[in-house]
Parts: C-alpha cells; sequence; structure tokens
C-alpha cells in the first residue's frame, strides 16, 4: 500500500518555519510522507497551511488559497486540509465557517494533535476545531523533520510578556515560558552527535530568558554554555529586545568564540514619541547605547534590524528621527515595513492613521538610506579572507555562474567561485572577497582552502538515505497519536514583531 503524502505550507516567522519542521516530523513519524518536489498543487493527500497572523492580509491570503484547493478536493474525496499556527489561533471556529472542506483547524499551543485530528476528521467524516488556550507541552517533546543537515533552530522558550500595541502574537503564543537550560543543552548536544555545526537560539524575546526564575543573567549563561559544547561550530539567535539587552549578553557574545559577532536588534522607530505609543520601553539614547557598546566589544558586529514606517501619529519629524538612528547604527541590512493595520492590536484604532502614499513616500526613502548604507558597508568587507559555510539553495545563479554560495561567520550572504575539490553543504571554504553589492559579497578567485566537515558528511548521509529511499511503500498500518517523549525543542517569537 502506498503512503499518503502530505505538504507543509509556512508562512511567517523563524518559529512557524521550525513549527513546520514539527508538523512534518510528526506526519512522518505517523507514516506519511513528504509530496516529491514539483508535485502539483493539489496532488498531496494532506495539506497543512502554518499560517501566521502578523503579516498584512494574511487572512485574504489563507482563504485565497484554500479556495483554489475547494475544486481539487471535490475531485479527490480522500484529500485533507488542515490549518494550524497564529491565524488558525485567532479565527478559530471562523475557518471553517467561510471554508467549509477545512478538515482539521488547529492552534499554536496543540501542533502535536494534528496526526490524530486528521484521522478522528477522517473517520467522523467532519471538521476537528482543536484550539489549547495555553501551551500543553513545549514542542521540544515532538519529533522534527529538520530541512538541514548542517543547521538547526533550537527553541528556548515560547511566548512573550510585552504589550506592544502593533503585535498581536503575545494574545496567541501567550506568556512566556523558558525552557530548562539543560534540556536546550541536551538538545544542542544531540544535534551536534547527527552533524548538526551551527544553531540560532529562538525566542520571541530570546534575551528575557530567564525570567520565568528570576535570572537575568541566565541568557548570557547559555551562550557560554553553548561555547563548550565541543563540534558546535557557530552559535546564532533572534530576536533579542532593546529593553532586556544587558551588558552580560554583549560580554558573553564577545567572549565566547562561537557566538558569531551578529545581532538582530529590533528598532520598530527611531522617534521616542512612537516608541512610546508602540509600548516600547527604551528610547533612542538606550538603543544607540546598545549599538554603541556592541560596536566597542565586536568591532566587526554586522547588525541588523526591523523597522515600521508610518505608524499611527508619526510625523515628519518622527519619521527624520528614524532616518537619524539609521544614519548613526549603520545597519548591515534592516528589514522594513510599512505600517497596516493588524486586527485585534491596539494600534490598528489610533487615531492618526497615516495616507497610503505618505506612508510609502517615507517608505522609499528609508530604503533607499539603508541601501546605500549597507552597500558601503558591505565595500569594507572587499580584500577580507572570510570562512564560508557552504549553503544548500541560498545562490539561486550558482549553476549558471559555476558558483557556490553560503555565509559568512556575520551571516553575510557570500558567493565564490566553485572549487575544483568537491564541497558540500555544511563544508568550510576560506576564500577572500574581491566585490560588495548592498545585499551579498562576490568571492570571484580560488578558493584559498576547503575544510570538510562533519555537517557536509551529515548532508551526504541524508542525501544518500533519501535517494536510496523507496517511493512511499509503507508496511502496516501508520501509528496514530503523540509520541513518546524525547528531549528537543520548542517554538520560538515571531522574528516579523521583532519582540
Amino acid at each position: 500500500m502506498s503512503a499518503k503524502t502530505y505538504e507543509v505550507r509556512t508562512y511567517g516567522c523563524q518559529m512557524n518555519v521550525h513549527d513546520s519542521e514539527r508538523l512534518s516530523g510528526l506526519l512522518e513519524d505517523a507514516g506519511y510522507v513528504r509530496a516529491p518536489e514539483g508535485t502539483a498543487e493539489g496532488d498531496a493527500d494532506v495539506v497543512v497551511f502554518n499560517t501566521c497572523a502578523v503579516r498584512e492580509n494574511a487572512d485574504n491570503k489563507l482563504y485565497g488559497n484554500l479556495g483554489r484547493l475547494a475544486p481539487m478536493k471535490t475531485r479527490r474525496p480522500g484529500m485533507q486540509i488542515a490549518v494550524g499556527g497564529c491565524l488558525a489561533q485567532k479565527d478559530r471556529d471562523t475557518i471553517v465557517k467561510r471554508a467549509p472542506w477545512v478538515d482539521v483547524v488547529f492552534g499554536t499551543h496543540n501542533i502535536g494533535k494534528l496526526p490524530v485530528l486528521l484521522e478522528r476528521a477522517r473517520i467522523q467524516e467532519e471538521a476537528q476545531v482543536e484550539i489549547a488556550e495555553s501551551l500543553e507541552a513545549f514542542p521540544s517533546t515532538l519529533p522534527t523533520r529538520r530541512e538541514s543537515a548542517y543547521a538547526a533552530w533550537v527553541s528556548i522558550s515560547v511566548g512573550c510578556n510585552n504589550t506592544c500595541t502593533f503585535c498581536i502574537v503575545p494574545a496567541l503564543r501567550g506568556k512566556e515560558k523558558d525552557r530548562r537550560t539543560g534540556d536546550i543543552l541536551a538538545e544542542i548536544e544531540a544535534l551536534v552527535a547527527e552533524g548538526v555545526s551551527e544553531i540560532t537560539l529562538l525566542g520571541q524575546n530570546v534575551n528575557a530568558y530567564g525570567s520565568d526564575i528570576g535570572d537575568r543573567e541566565a541568557f548570557s549563561k547559555l551562550l557560554r554554555a553553548c561555547g563548550r559544547i565541543e563540534g558546535l561550530e557557530r552559535v546564532r539567535f533572534t530576536s533579542p529586545h532593546p529593553r532586556d539587552f544587558t551588558d552580560d549578553v554583549i560580554a558573553a557574545m564577545a567572549e565566547t568564540p562561537n557566538v558569531m559577532h551578529q545581532l538582530h536588534m529590533p528598532l520598530q522607530s527611531g522617534s521616542d514619541t512612537v516608541l512610546k505609543a508602540m509600548r516600547r520601553s527604551y528610547r533612542q539614547e538606550r538603543f544607540l547605547g546598545i549599538i554603541e557598546k556592541v560596536r566597542a566589544a565586536m568591532p566587526d558586529a554586522a547588525i541588523s534590524t526591523d523597522i515600521i514606517v508610518g505608524f499611527p501619529g508619526e510625523t515628519e519629524e518622527d519619521f527624520e528621527q528614524t532616518m537619524h538612528v539609521v544614519r548613526e547604527a549603520r545597519f548591515a541590512n534592516a528589514f522594513t515595513f510599512q505600517y497596516s493595520k493588524r486586527p485585534g492590536t491596539p494600534a490598528a484604532t489610533m487615531e492618526g492613521q497615516i495616507p497610503k502614499e505618505v506612508v510609502q513616500a517615507r517608505y522609499e526613502r528609508l530604503v533607499a538610506l539603508q541601501e546605500e548604507i549597507s552597500w558601503d558597508e558591505n565595500k569594507k568587507q572587499v580584500g577580507r579572507t572570510l570562512e564560508v559555510m557552504v549553503a544548500e539553495g541560498e545562490g539561486r545563479k550558482d549553476d549558471a555562474t559555476h558558483r557556490l554560495s553560503g555565509r559568512a561567520p556575520d551571516n553575510r550572504l557570500v558567493h565564490f567561485t566553485k572549487p575544483d575539490e568537491p564541497v558540500r553543504p555544511g563544508d568550510v571554504v576560506t576564500v577572500e572577497i574581491t566585490y560588495a553589492a548592498p545585499h551579498h559579497l562576490l568571492a570571484e578567485g580560488p578558493a584559498k582552502g576547503v575544510r570538510r566537515t562533519r555537517a557536509g558528511d551529515a548532508w551526504e548521509k541524508r542525501t544518500a538515505a533519501a535517494a536510496a529511499k523507496p517511493a512511499g511503500v509503507m508496511l502496516g498500518i501508520p501509528a496514530i497519536g503523540a509520541p513518546a517523549s524525547s528531549p528537543a525543542p520548542a517554538a520560538a517569537g515571531c522574528g516579523g514583531c521583532g519582540d
């Protein structure tokens, strides 16, 4: 009997990407197989939407996609559609009312129930809607199908205690809950044993870690503990909050060799007035003070940020304050957003909503300034010799240009000439930068060195296993229900809102 195939479509932040790895792991543990690349829309037996409630028009995008699948499902009665994530947590019964052909709706707190809900919907022949109000168990207990053999997400907390007026995520993900440090480190050690050489610590407000136990230095202690894990080459984290970013974290970053000198520090606005309206608990001086301390400790640090343009009540003077911070901070890159109303947030009903054309004009000025700064900062990399960890799928033109792509220690994207010897994703290639563009670096000369790694071995082993696997033949009946617990991670925060 051929196994049922599945497809997971992910929208939103890193937390959702990580949750989708768990959804895939759950389905494969229950006997499903991933639909092959290039499978036509609607041909998978189970289609799962892992949704985001932060992005503009998220609901319109979801219902448009669901609408396209409706006639396909009519032609294929055994097909099932599931909707999870933040939008499912928010809209609940509305989804089935607007799209009655949906089989399962599940929330952010109970992703582990997906296989059971699919089976129940099949047997009872009616939609199953199950939204837990609080976290039932850390998703770290769930199986995972990681997208990468050499890099992995590791969640250290779920939820958020902030009340930013533009963000609905805390209402959907709940209050912050921290994982035990021992569980986090045990998961990282297990990942490294599998060949992973780079991990990214995830949290809605990652540097607030330890608030559960009242230890303000818990996050810096965690970073230092990561430095003692043999075989772990690169440690990153996202996203911190300026309010909780303390000097001990800067010291840990500077003094722990495998913690990368890369920092994503969400600004949102440079205006103290707007920051107050956003309920962001820092001001311009505090933000720039952090940047100054980071640069003093790590002159080579690449700092990125999130910025919202056109928040309700933002004046031209407020916007100029944002431009001032961008000029002072000299971000390597910035994720810039035009403010859009998000139903359920206080900002959606605030007075002083800015006309679209004004927001657009300000946005274009900000993007132009940041492009100029990004290019200038990248030009400083020309002539430097960098160790690049080879990545999979980072360079769309690599085949045509006979290049490979990867990430420098500071996370800059580097395209480089393919070495004569075989190189695998996860291996490390030493190159000299010869050219800089605003969003990538180029190394056109021959590689200075190639280091084959355990991470590359893991990628090679996984690729060989996938090639050898028979096409979807399943013995016996799929297991249904929550799998047995094993130490691993939780979900994280929404990088899009920057808390």
